[in-house]
């Protein structure tokens, strides 16, 4: 090989190295991102078990992370506990899906209106501050026990939380917008479809995480109104008979499936904001 092809051949080698270092270093970086993100769930998981390995609670009363392991594989190989989580997670996507689909309106007249919102603010604030729990014998009375008394208590709970952070958000929209656009002649029809509706879509996207959580905070609530199935119907089942393996398991699955989508709305949001992240700089 001639110097001359010595020098051309070089930087092609030099290149290719820099990507496998760069390529090294993002998924170093990747790597350390996870284990810190899986290392409060590793102190967890280790105090629960040194927890149990000293006995200071009982063991009786405290079952190990393995007794929970266990007790979820095998009702979920021979008791179907994936039913439950189905029937769970059906209840409360369709609470979640009917109390935001009529929240949104009510929030947008609460936050455009003022009057609107000084007659109903204290009736949304007093209904919210009811405990799903005490409306149960209410919700036999008037829609029975079979699903729909489930999610009308799924409804209610995401109902009135996805309302307060909406208009909540809606009224602290900058007014500085909505000057420029009065002074560029829109009329109030055009400001509200083309500033307040954009700038609230952040808030809507929050109110719908809130009011997942608070959705699966109400599940073994609305699961107590005769559930056969459901993580709720397997916890109060549980307590019954002091299965405090299950009870423990119930709630593990309830976190985590809550988590899950959460994190999958926080993606959707993420994406579907690109547009302010492109704005702001």
């Amino acid at each position: 090989m001639t110097a001359h092809e010595h020098d051309l051949g070089s930087p092609s080698i030099d290149g290719g190295r820099r990507a496998d270092s760069r390529s090294g270093l993002l998924i170093g970086r990747h790597l350390g991102l996870l284990a810190l993100r899986l290392m409060p769930w590793a102190l967890i998981v280790l105090l629960w078990e040194l927890v149990t390995l000293t006995g200071m609670f009982g063991a009786e009363l405290v079952p190990s992370p393995i007794q929970v392991w266990s007790t979820f594989w095998k009702q979920l190989t021979t008791e179907r506990l994936w039913l439950d989580i189905y029937m769970s997670s059906q209840r409360v996507i369709l609470g979640l899906a009917c109390g935001i689909v009529l929240a949104i309106p009510v929030a947008f007249v609460l936050g455009w209106y003022r009057s609107a919102r000084r007659i109903v603010d204290p009736l949304i604030n007093f209904f919210r501050s009811l405990p799903p729990i005490a409306l149960i014998p209410l919700v036999i009375v008037y829609f029975g026990i079979e699903e729909l008394a489930k999610v009308v208590m799924l409804f209610y709970a995401a109902f009135f939380s996805g309302v307060i952070v909406m208009y909540e958000g809606i009224v602290q929209t900058n007014p500085l917008f909505v000057r420029v656009a009065r002074s560029f002649g829109a009329t109030d029809q055009e400001i509200f479809w083309r500033v307040i509706v954009p700038l609230s879509v952040p808030h809507v996207l929050t109110a719908l995480r809130v009011a997942l959580g608070v959705c699966w905070a109400t599940l073994v609530a609305s699961e107590l109104i005769a559930a056969q199935r459901g993580l709720g119907a397997v916890i109060e089942n549980a307590s019954n008979y002091f299965q405090l393996d299950t009870i423990y398991m119930g709630i593990i699955c309830i976190g985590l499936i809550a988590l899950t989508m959460d994190t999958c709305l926080r993606a959707i949001s993420a994406h579907a904001l690109k547009w302010q992240d492109r704005i702001a700089s």
